[in-house]
């Protein structure tokens, strides 16, 4: 009974000592979300291939999957991944604004691309902070897998403003476009800019 009692002390101790060398090793590497946090930057050259469906498609399930007010998940996503539907939705915003050069529309869109336009619901109050959350886990997620990418907010009254580009990308009824993040494989190492540390304060 005492040889079971010690093999069952050690046993224990050995679980221990294995669990406690698990967090060292964990608590001794660098943070990733941090650093994913800390090195991601707005990409605004890109390379001309767009990213691949496998690695989008794990993107926009990190996109999904930030919360939001009582799970209502009050967005609705579109993607344009293919040049030939890009040209077709500029084709339309162009037309649609005929007081802006083409060229101006097509710089709203920085180059990007793969496109992610995405709409709220306007009757739910909470719906641009769950749009925004969501916008967040997307460009953070794709920076960890090696896709740069830009929160758009400038090609938004052009699509307003075409019926065909809006029934074209095929929103839910009554979701209306608030951002679009252009995703690719960066071009170009920008440096971080300078955040302001004393927007920020305790209350104490």
């Amino acid at each position: 009974m005492k040889l079971i009692n010690l093999i069952l002390i050690a046993l224990g101790m050995s679980s221990v000592m294995s669990c406690c060398q698990q967090q060292e090793s964990q608590n001794d590497g660098k943070n990733a979300v941090v650093e994913t946090i800390m090195a991601r930057r707005s990409i605004r050259k890109y390379q001309p291939q767009t990213v691949d469906k496998e690695t989008l498609n794990l993107i926009l399930q990190c996109g999904i999957n930030a919360p939001s007010a009582i799970n209502r998940q009050s967005w609705d996503v579109r993607v344009v991944n293919s040049p030939a539907v890009f040209e077709e939705i500029f084709g339309y915003l162009v037309a649609a604004n005929p007081d802006v050069e083409p060229g101006m529309i097509r710089g709203s869109f920085r180059g990007a691309p793969t496109l992610v336009f995405v709409a709220h619901d306007p009757t739910f109050h909470y719906s641009v902070i769950d749009c925004g959350l969501l916008s967040e886990n997307i460009v953070l997620s794709a920076w960890s897998l090696g896709v740069g990418s830009i929160c758009l907010g400038s090609p938004i009254p052009f699509l307003k403003n075409s019926p065909e580009a809006l029934a074209r990308l095929g929103f839910e009824a009554g979701y209306e476009p608030i951002l679009c993040i252009g995703l690719g494989y960066a071009d170009e190492a920008p440096e971080a800019k300078p955040r302001d540390i004393n927007k920020v304060k305790f209350v104490e």
